[in-house]
């Protein structure tokens, strides 16, 4: 597949991320995938999304800046959340705690 393609060339085997594709429609790629890393319907302080999204790159700002710009996070007043407009295709995390 050629999302599959895509992520192969801009994260490495640790699941962090090396690059931010130019290409607009191979960025989607990576931020949908990025997207995967917060759970639908819960809320989460900006010092929480910056941790998640550093943990794939250094750049968290430009990563949560990219994330919210197209539309796959929304914030208010210092607050996150996924969007339902990312559906899940298989890259969230085994490890989200039950609420």
């Amino acid at each position: 597949m050629a999302d599959e393609r895509v992520l192969e060339n801009f994260v490495d085997s640790a699941g962090r991320l090396i690059g931010v594709p130019v290409q607009r429609k191979k960025r989607l790629v990576v931020l949908r995938w990025l997207a995967e890393d917060f759970q639908p319907g819960r809320q989460y302080p900006e010092s929480e999304v910056n941790i998640i999204l550093g943990r794939r790159n250094p750049d968290f700002w430009m990563l949560r800046r990219y994330l919210v710009d197209e539309d796959l996070l929304q914030r208010k007043r210092g607050v996150y959340w996924r969007t339902g407009s990312v559906p899940n295709v298989g890259f969230d995390p085994p490890d989200w705690p039950l609420e």
